[in-house]
């Protein structure tokens, strides 16, 4: 049993990393993209990769659910300095977990339990490092478990509980922004290759 774990653990850890070369970062607002246009493209914003993970994790056998966090969209200001006022004041984000070791496991444990990740230093939310990226460095803690630099709970306006499917939670309660706005920035980030 120990061995398939560690294997399961494994297995996260690899297709994180492939990802992360494979699938450019970019911004995008449409939560509900398929991970197979994700792929096509070969970029995605932090949540379209996180769903890639996801539907990679599922495929080779391990279960998957998320959890639903309403975060402050202030969260987000150092990343988009300009765009400020089009942040909506709140953001819906799908965090992944896995079926691993017995017990759900956060996307942001797949490279360690937050205690051994916390000397990663603080995730800032600016500059080219995303939430997909950090969790491979740093502890991500949106439950205040951790060190100052690391707990993000100050951010989380509302636990919004365990989803069987990211498709779930958005159904529930719906993506950030408009489906309108959610179509136009894929027209931007097409024509724009950003």
């Amino acid at each position: 049993m120990l061995a398939l774990a560690a294997e399961a653990g494994a297995t996260l850890v690899t297709a994180h990393r492939l990802v992360a070369a494979r699938v450019r970062p970019v911004y995008g607002l449409d939560e509900r993209q398929p991970v197979s246009t994700t792929l096509a493209l070969g970029r995605g914003s932090c949540s379209q990769r996180l769903a890639v993970l996801e539907a990679v994790a599922r495929a080779t056998g391990i279960p998957t659910r998320v959890r639903g966090l309403l975060v402050d969209g202030r969260f987000w200001y150092p990343r988009f300095p300009r765009s400020r006022p089009l942040i909506p004041a709140r953001v819906v984000l799908a965090w992944p977990e896995f079926r691993t070791e017995g017990r759900w496991v956060p996307v942001s444990e797949i490279y360690g339990d937050l205690g051994s990740l916390r000397d990663g230093g603080a995730f800032a939310n600016d500059g080219g490092e995303t939430l997909f990226d950090a969790v491979a460095r740093t502890a991500i803690d949106w439950d205040g478990a951790t060190c100052s630099s690391c707990d993000l709970s100050g951010q989380v306006l509302a636990d919004l509980g365990y989803f069987d499917a990211r498709d779930d939670l958005f159904a529930a309660y719906g993506q950030t922004v408009c489906s309108v706005v959610a179509v136009a920035s894929r027209v931007v980030v097409r024509v724009t290759g950003r």
